[in-house]
């Protein structure tokens, strides 16, 4: 199995395990319908140039995010905070198992699910950036 494989088995899983603990919540299916959607609105950062674009992107389509803001939630005690965190994550699991991956600043399908290995233009430009 590749690791693409693998990676879209864990957005299943993910979005099959929050589907569920937001179900066992109660959460309510217009929060759900409205939200699932809203972290597609990054890719308006494209707008500014594929660099910002696929920052924008990638801040949002990560799993830190949505844990911390559940974390914050369950911590304080603050429902809602856990619900948008489940929708959140949930957004990404279902995004990682259709093969939506975090993107390079080289193009928006240029990702880290592609079938081609990372580009290397994004490759040494990171290897610049770092020295």
């Amino acid at each position: 199995m590749t690791p693409q494989r693998f990676l879209r088995a864990e957005g299943f899983a993910v979005l099959v395990v929050v589907l569920g603990s937001y179900a066992s919540l109660d959460g309510s299916l217009w929060l759900l319908a409205i939200g699932a959607l809203l972290p597609d609105v990054s890719m308006l950062g494209y707008l500014a140039g594929r660099r910002i674009g696929s920052r924008c992107y990638n801040i949002v389509h990560t799993y830190t995010l949505p844990l911390a803001v559940g974390g914050v939630g369950l911590w304080v005690d603050i429902r809602p905070a856990v619900l948008v965190a489940l929708i959140w994550a949930g957004h990404i699991g279902a995004d990682r198992f259709l093969g939506y991956g975090l993107k390079y600043d080289t193009g928006f399908t240029d990702t880290h699910l592609a079938t081609q290995p990372a580009p290397i233009a994004a490759l040494r430009d990171d290897k610049e950036r770092r020295d």
